[in-house]
């Protein structure tokens, strides 16, 4: 892994060619309306994150939940985040993420993912996204 210094910032890249960049997706969800975060977490954790596992498996290298918690905002007020959740996929290149998405779309696997995601989620904010990570080094 290489250390590049850009903008005062810090950015990690793989110069192995044995060894490529992750592939890192990531989707902001917000629970469904009239779910708690208690219940939310729950659901996640014991039925949505077991589906997420077994069609995974064998494709990502990491499957990450970072669910978020209310915060005071500037106005001192206790605000419910605007996501719940932030889900991470790492997958270890294009193709395997390629892979990956080709067996999701079969029309079973599609039904079971869609039928319990409309039990927790908000529907309506679901996004996704790949991204790129740069660290800073503060030392």
């Amino acid at each position: 892994m290489a250390v590049t210094r850009t903008r005062g910032c810090v950015v990690l890249t793989h110069r192995d060619c044995w060894r490529p960049r992750m592939i890192k997706l990531v989707m902001p969800m917000k629970r469904r309306p009239g779910m708690t975060i208690p219940e939310f977490r729950d659901y996640y954790e014991t039925k949505h994150r077991v589906i997420g596992e077994k069609y995974l498996k064998g494709y990502a290298a990491k499957y990450m939940r970072r669910f978020t918690n209310p915060t005071v905002d500037r106005d001192g007020e206790l605000r419910d985040p605007e996501y719940d959740v932030f889900l991470e996929i790492w997958y270890p290149d294009q193709a395997t993420m390629e892979a990956c998405g080709k067996a999701l779309s079969q029309p079973e696997v599609q039904q079971e993912i869609r039928e319990d995601e409309e039990k927790i989620f908000d529907m309506r904010f679901m996004r996704s996204y790949t991204v790129d990570e740069s660290i800073s080094d503060l030392g």
